[in-house]
């Protein structure tokens, strides 16, 4: 039963992919052939479709999603931009540095590495044309840069993995993001000066005055508030994740049509449609991704992988080689919230059984996905800089794989020195 179901279940899996079947239905339908030639009783399934979503921490997920688009709408990230244009100067570069540091703030915000590449981009686009930038270059380099926001809280990917972790906290997988993320948006800073002092471009012209400070902050404060009224919140055990979720909502909506003036009545309803949307599209995923997951389990499938997998190699270093090889991999075709889906069932026995933190897992993990996201060649960050750039995936490949080193040398750091991400949920007693 095993060897049969383990087959069954993951080749028509893989074969849906293949013939181009969205993996949420893919997921679901390899799930329901398991239990229906294995005898596992078909009943079953609406009862684990409705469990699948029925879980508190999810409802953080679209609430998460609407205060991003809230805050995308409402002008904040071209405030961010002029504010950080500010503090980082007229230099050669300087704009990619700006680039950098705005999508770690709306990182902070959305917990979506797609949006926020996107509005960023959207944002930053013409004056780094100006500057003689490549529309490949601005393309990678904010592809990259958005993947950040997977990792700096709060994070879409983070919310996910705890509901389907027993034992790890959100605010625990929150807190240990923060050191990793912030030092992957330092890692890429490096090649973005580099490459532009190097080959020539993002040089400021003259006669461009440099914005204001003080004035840029004052526009800008609303935008660099939130992350700290979300995480403050949460630290202070003012409000639960979910809360928190709900909070950023009603502060963006706040900021949108009170400070800024720039949602009305029309652009509230198109953001409420729009992330109703995503957010539905999300969770259809996680309900039918449930099914496949019963059947895996009830099979055997996921143990019979872990212990294949453990078989290969008793060495620590080896073991956390493959795990990321493998996510990595996964990461450059599928989103981080399918790879999780699929690939936690197997993994975290694999963690249980060499003894590794969980929460710590859950960041290194994040950390595969987040770099995958922006990795040719199915890369979901980098087909919305593309597009909004106007070039070619292909074409970025000179420039995106300085941004892939940058941010694999801080896995790396991460995945052998787990205490970089640990220290802070320890100091803090999370974990």
């Amino acid at each position: 039963m095993v060897i049969e179901g383990s087959a069954l279940l993951l080749g028509a899996f893989f074969a849906l992919l293949f013939l181009g079947v969205p993996i949420g239905i893919a997921l679901g339908l390899a799930g329901f052939a398991v239990i229906a030639v294995e005898g596992l009783g078909v009943m079953a399934l609406p009862t684990n479709i409705w469990t699948g979503i029925a879980k508190y921490p999810l409802l953080a997920l679209p609430m998460f999603v609407l205060a991003g688009m809230m805050f995308e709408r409402s002008g904040v990230a071209e405030r961010l931009v002029r504010f950080a244009s500010a503090v980082v100067g007229q230099r050669r570069g300087g704009l990619a540095v700006v680039a950098v540091l705005v999508c770690m703030i709306l990182g902070g915000i959305s917990g979506s590495g797609a949006a926020d590449a996107a509005a960023v981009s959207a944002v930053m686009l013409p004056s780094m044309l100006k500057q003689r930038y490549p529309r490949p270059y601005i393309a990678s380099l904010i592809a990259g840069a958005g993947s950040t926001a997977v990792l700096i809280p709060p994070s879409i990917p983070f919310i996910v993995y705890a509901v389907l972790v027993p034992g790890v906290s959100v605010p625990a997988l929150f807190v240990g993001g923060l050191v990793p993320g912030v030092l992957v948006g330092l890692a890429l800073l490096i090649p973005a000066v580099v490459l532009a002092r190097v080959h020539g471009f993002g040089a400021p012209d003259p006669g461009e005055a440099r914005p204001p400070l003080g004035r840029s902050f004052v526009e800008a404060v609303w935008g660099l508030a939130a992350p700290a009224v979300i995480l403050g919140g949460l630290r202070t055990g003012l409000f639960t994740p979910t809360e928190a979720a709900v909070v950023a909502v009603f502060y963006g909506l706040f900021v949108g049509t009170v400070v800024y003036r720039t949602l009305g009545l029309r652009e509230i309803y198109a953001t409420l449609r729009d992330s109703a949307e995503i957010s539905a599209v999300v969770l259809i995923i996680v309900a039918l991704a449930s099914i496949f997951a019963f059947a895996g389990s009830t099979v055997g499938a996921f143990d019979a992988l872990a212990r294949t997998m453990v078989g290969l190699t008793g060495s620590d270093a080896a073991m956390k080689l493959m795990v990321t090889a493998l996510v990595l991999v996964a990461g450059m075709l599928i989103d981080a919230i399918s790879i999780f889906l699929v690939f936690l069932p197997i993994l975290v026995p694999i963690a249980r059984q060499f003894g590794w933190d969980l929460t710590w897992f859950g960041i290194v993990l994040t950390m595969n996905v987040a770099i995958g996201a922006f990795t040719p060649p199915m890369a979901v960050n980098l087909m919305v800089t593309c597009k909004v750039a106007g070039c070619a995936i292909e074409q970025t490949v000179p420039w995106v794989i300085w941004f892939v080193l940058a941010m694999l040398a801080v896995l790396l750091l991460v995945l052998f020195v787990p205490e970089v991400a640990l220290f802070l949920p320890r100091l803090l007693g999370d974990v």
